[in-house]
């Protein structure tokens, strides 16, 4: 009874345009003062006490600071000398912008890992090109969109770091490295029917009359750009921090990179990049605080075993729930953003991973491969939102060109099912 309010009072909480973490937070301290009828302000104590200990994680230090260096290098100018670079490296003709957007967004995801900032970074810079070489303004927020997706798979990823946290089976560093092979997949799964598209319906008349920038000039412009994620993620391998102390180094190395060297951050730009990057990250960890509210109801109310034993038992086999899973986060991953999807379904499927014995690290991969995927299906899908605000249209003119990425992608996630060594032996060549 208590637990299907618990379920019913959160869904009609978010049916009634309650943010989604005060819905977690009220279905969670409904059911916890239900569970204790006789004494409901005493059961209540329970609600602090799980609010802070869901922010109480180390690795959760990560986040505020991965979200500040996407806030720094989109005003940094990088992306920008990044797409010049990619240009002087694969020239201009038809289809080439899509390419250079997917790949430029693949390695700002390799700095910031935060989708929606790669996608204003990005943007920013590639939907203006594309625009002038003649390219749709919905297709190339579409591209743009897509391309952003790859950011919560190749490492750093503020995704994994919430994950490693709901499942302790799961180091940070692992997670990062396991990601990095589907990561690369997805990116080049996205370019062919992004090209095969620009091609197929003539887009980018234009291109080839702009200027191919020389060389030598784009190289020596981008390498500061270019040593970021060398910095970071060889740092980590190295030994030399962990990822939370390398977000740390990644904030600094970015002010270094905007402030001194291109010069694009001036001191009164500052209040801007701290207030943006603070309001992101209070939201992003208020619902994970709220969440830890619902997860405890959950876990005290005994409602995640009857779940997975009504799963285990339903004759679907270990290969039907995995479908079913897959299935479920699509669906979800069109209405949810990607850390609320984890906060509140990673609980319930930790006990059916256990039971199958899946490998936490190349579940968790699958999970974020999911998630990364309704980063840009609509109808909620938030890089889209963000590159469809920047090239000025509706997001109900990005579907036909979405579809094709989509499902293009889905190829990536059969993959990682059926191989799972694609995720699992990067984590376990490097010895994590």
């Amino acid at each position: 009874m208590i637990a299907t309010l618990l379920f019913a009072l959160f869904i009609i909480t978010m049916l009634l345009g309650v943010p989604i973490g005060a819905a977690l937070g009220l279905a969670g301290a409904a059911a916890i003062a239900l569970a204790n009828a006789e004494t409901p302000w005493f059961g209540l104590l329970a609600a602090p006490q799980n609010f802070y200990a869901g922010l109480g994680k180390y690795p959760l230090l990560a986040i505020p600071m991965f979200v500040l260096v996407g806030s720094i290098f989109d005003r940094s100018g990088v992306a920008a000398r990044l797409v010049n670079f990619a240009t002087a490296i694969v020239g201009r003709g038809p289809g080439m912008l899509p390419l250079i957007a997917i790949g430029v967004a693949m390695f700002m995801g390799g700095i910031s890992g935060s989708g929606p900032a790669t996608a204003a970074a990005v943007g920013g810079v590639m939907i203006v090109a594309m625009s002038r070489a003649g390219y749709p303004g919905a297709y190339s927020a579409s591209v743009v969109g897509a391309a952003a997706a790859t950011d919560i798979l190749i490492p750093p990823s503020v995704a994994f770091i919430v994950y490693s946290v709901l499942v302790p089976g799961a180091s940070v560093p692992a997670l990062f490295s396991a990601g990095v092979v589907p990561g690369v997949m997805v990116g080049l799964a996205l370019i062919v029917p992004a090209v095969w598209m620009a091609r197929r319906h003539g887009m980018g008349v234009h291109e080839a009359d702009l200027p191919r920038p020389p060389f030598w000039p784009s190289l020596r412009e981008a390498a500061w750009g270019l040593a970021a994620p060398v910095v970071i993620l060889g740092g980590m391998r190295a030994g030399f921090f962990t990822p939370t102390e390398a977000a740390v180094v990644a904030v600094f190395y970015g002010l270094f990179v905007g402030m001194v060297v291109h010069r694009t951050i001036k001191v009164h730009d500052l209040l801007a990049i701290l207030r943006e990057s603070g309001e992101l990250s209070a939201v992003i960890l208020l619902v994970v605080a709220l969440a830890g509210i619902f997860a405890f109801s959950l876990s005290t109310l005994g409602v995640i075993d009857p779940i997975t034993q009504a799963i285990v038992q339903s004759g679907l086999g270990e290969h039907g729930v995995l479908i079913l899973i897959v299935l479920l986060l699509v669906v979800l991953g069109m209405f949810l953003d990607g850390i609320s999807i984890f906060l509140i379904f990673v609980p319930l499927m930790a006990p059916l991973m256990q039971h199958y014995q899946w490998n936490p690290v190349w579940f968790g991969v699958l999970l974020t491969l999911m998630v990364a995927m309704g980063q840009f299906t609509p109808p909620l899908a938030v890089n889209l939102m963000v590159s469809c605000r920047i090239a000025g249209v509706s997001m109900e003119h990005t579907v036909r060109w979405v579809m094709p990425l989509v499902l293009s992608m889905g190829l990536v996630v059969l993959a990682v099912i059926v191989w799972p060594p694609l995720a699992l032996w990067l984590p376990t060549w490097l010895g994590y």
